[in-house]
């Protein structure tokens, strides 16, 4: 039976000893109502209880299951009933605060691909992936999903891995090259040999690491739990003392009364529930309260590169002139002009240059695609090639890991153009702000080249890199942290991020542009397009925690003054469990101050 259900049955079960008692006059009726839901509670709490004293961890439900026992021993059965609600009622609202997603693997998978163009001659036959065999002929067509691990055997063309290995320019695939499953295939067809199955493909292997992370969960003491041993041992302490003076058991009862740890049960989840809310409500999804515990006390962060410090996506970087007849603005003008009715993968970043320096695009005619090596076109009267270097008749000159298209006007060099992945502007911003939340260890963790992502690490202050990352060797870095740099968080965006949010003590998903998967196995999404979200969860969770120990302690207090006075025997039990709901009341009203935005952290959220 769930938390809530046991809230309901309780409600229900309290309304009918109200009837009966004070209704129809049958005290007995309602005594043993009283007894039934109480027993069968106080079971199902006994047998959590050892569940979570085999797992290493203390809770609070010995004193509550101590406080129901005691007020039924001796007769209190409506202080029991005022308890009963209580705790049930605050079990369900934790529930609520820490329900986990339960889809984590569902978009993966529903994302993975499930048909294979088998050719047999030149017959294409459809096949589900799991049925190819190795050494099976594939035809992917342009823009569909490579299905099964493979070596290219006719053909050329770019292929877009970035999902899977981070790296963000598009990769050159010809005849011998190897080919993962799940990349995406560029603007021409591609015949390919398989050489793995489906279930050891690449993107199999990240569904699997997915499962095998999750079932590892990291351990970790919420914040009621860690009060739960003082706070019952006071308890036991001042009612065994009540006890043992006044030599009446009623006494002992008294005190667990008013000790029953409501505030506990209540002050912390509310002050989560409200800190989740005011995150999302800022486009932040927390999808626990846990999560919110962990990224509060965060030691070290994990960026993923492409999409989450950069945008994702390439910009033009420099236009080169090779020629004097012809301006760098003027190459471009030429150049954008060619691919504004390509489906070239840098057409888009051309374009949009043009578009940014305010250059008009002139009619293109005659455009014709060459499969692996660019585009022809005409355009002002002027004769382009625009494509690799070989191509376009140029010596390469750029960086080997840099994205470049030559251009040749004329038949004639003139030119280069490259590109590279643009920095988020506020990610400086980010780290920093991070730095100063107590957030010391900061690393990149990508499968881009090296010399890339030493660039982008030092231009936003970050120190340790990894570069060049598989999903396996993301997931080792950050199982390797070690304890005193944990609670660690990783943020991502792509598929090939998955298995590290799933692995790391809080996995961060910039979902706004990212992939399903990665949202899906992440503890929190920023929904917005922006990484000074991810400082600005830390802070909220800060600020939420501090409240939520406040509203704890505060509770804490006021129970033990409590206790003091029940001691002496001038609280009935009935009357504590009423001065409970006052307890109660203080301690919501302090975590719901949770909810809103505070100095010092509207900045991130504006």
């Amino acid at each position: 039976m769930t938390n809530f259900k046991k809230f309901l049955l309780v409600i229900l079960v309290g309304a009918a000893a109200l009837i009966a008692e004070f209704g129809l006059g049958q005290p007995t009726v309602a005594f043993w109502l009283i007894v039934i839901v109480g027993g069968l509670t106080t079971i199902s709490m006994f047998i959590g209880m050892i569940e979570t004293l085999r797992s290493g961890k203390y809770g609070v439900d010995i004193l509550a299951i101590t406080a129901i026992i005691a007020t039924l021993a001796v007769g209190e059965y409506w202080a029991s009933l005022m308890v009963l609600v209580m705790l049930t009622g605050g079990d369900s609202l934790e529930d609520y605060a820490g329900k986990q997603a339960g889809r984590e693997l569902s978009a993966l998978l529903d994302n993975s691909p499930q048909i294979a163009h088998v050719l047999e001659g030149e017959t294409i036959q459809d096949l589900p992936v799991d049925d190819v065999a190795v050494g099976a002929l594939i035809l992917v067509k342009p823009g569909e999903v490579v299905p099964v691990d493979g070596r290219v055997s006719a053909g050329t063309s770019f292929v877009d891995e970035a999902s899977l290995t981070g790296e963000s320019k598009p990769v050159d695939k010809q005849v011998g090259d190897e080919l993962m499953s799940g990349s995406v295939n560029g603007d021409a067809p591609l015949r390919f040999t398989v050489t793995k199955k489906a279930a050891d493909s690449q993107y199999q292997t990240l569904v699997k690491l997915v499962k095998e992370s999750q079932t590892k969960p990291a351990r970790f003491v919420r914040l009621a739990d860690r009060y739960a041993v003082p706070f019952t041992a006071i308890a036991y302490l001042i009612g065994g003392v009540a006890w043992f003076i006044s030599k009446d058991p009623v006494r002992f009862a008294e005190v667990l009364v008013v000790a029953s740890p409501c505030p506990l049960i209540l002050a912390a989840p509310i002050a989560l529930v409200a800190g989740m809310s005011r995150s999302s409500r800022n486009g932040i999804v927390v999808k626990t309260g846990t999560t919110i515990e962990k990224l509060a006390d965060a030691k070290s962060i994990a960026f993923d590169k492409t999409g989450t410090i950069t945008a994702g996506s390439l910009s033009v970087n420099e236009v080169y002139s090779l020629t004097t007849h012809f301006s760098e603005e003027q190459l471009l003008q030429l150049s954008a002009s060619a691919e504004q009715e390509s489906n070239h993968i840098l057409a888009r970043s051309l374009t949009n240059e043009a578009k940014r320096r305010a250059i008009a695009l002139l009619p293109v005619t005659g455009l014709e695609e060459i499969t692996g090596q660019g585009i022809t076109a005409t355009v002002a009267n002027h004769q382009l090639k625009i494509g690799k270097a070989a191509f376009a008749g140029c010596s390469e000159s750029h960086q080997k890991d840099q994205t470049a298209v030559y251009i040749a006007v004329d038949g004639v060099a003139s030119g280069r153009i490259t590109f590279d992945d643009v920095l988020r502007p506020e990610a400086p911003a980010t780290v920093d702000t991070l730095r100063q939340a107590g957030v010391q260890h900061i690393r990149m963790l990508t499968g881009d080249h090296r010399s890339i992502a030493e660039e982008i690490a030092q231009k936003v202050g970050i120190t340790e890199v990894h570069a060049e990352c598989l999903p396996a060797d993301k997931i080792r870095i950050v199982q390797e942290t070690p304890p005193d740099q944990r609670p660690l968080i990783m943020v991502g965006d792509g598929v090939n991020d998955a298995p590290a949010l799933a692995v790391a003590d809080v996995g961060i998903a910039m979902g706004a542009h990212g992939s399903t998967a990665a949202s899906e196995s992440a503890d929190a999404v920023i929904l917005k397009d922006d990484l000074s979200r991810v400082a600005a969860a830390v802070t909220v969770a800060q600020d939420t925690m501090k409240i939520a120990r406040q509203s704890v302690l505060i509770g804490i207090f006021i129970c033990v003054l409590l206790m003091l006075i029940a001691a002496t025997g001038v609280i009935p039990a009935l009357l504590g469990a009423a001065l409970q709901e006052v307890v109660d009341t203080v301690s919501i009203l302090s975590a719901l101050r949770a909810k809103n935005d505070r100095a010092g952290t509207e900045k991130f959220l504006a």
